[in-house]
């Protein structure tokens, strides 16, 4: 099951990269880089949720880490 999630994700991944990286001019080296760097984060975090369902989501995490901010600007 975890093996047909990853190589899934992988595949979807690597359609996504083929279809957008022609349309992306050889100039544009930031937003390659930026391409790159989202849709790595994306597929990491689908392999991780895959192998541990259980983690908590994003919004659990930053409002973890910014609730203690907030109570202290309050």
């Amino acid at each position: 099951m975890k093996w047909g999630a990853i190589v899934g994700a992988t595949f979807i991944v690597s359609l996504m990269t083929l279809y957008e990286w022609p349309k992306l001019n050889r100039k544009q080296k930031k937003e390659k880089a930026a391409f790159v760097a989202l849709t790595g984060m994306g597929w990491l975090l689908a392999i991780l949720l895959a192998h541990f369902p259980e983690l908590p989501s994003p919004t659990k995490v930053v409002e973890a880490v910014y609730k203690p901010l907030g109570k202290l600007l309050e």
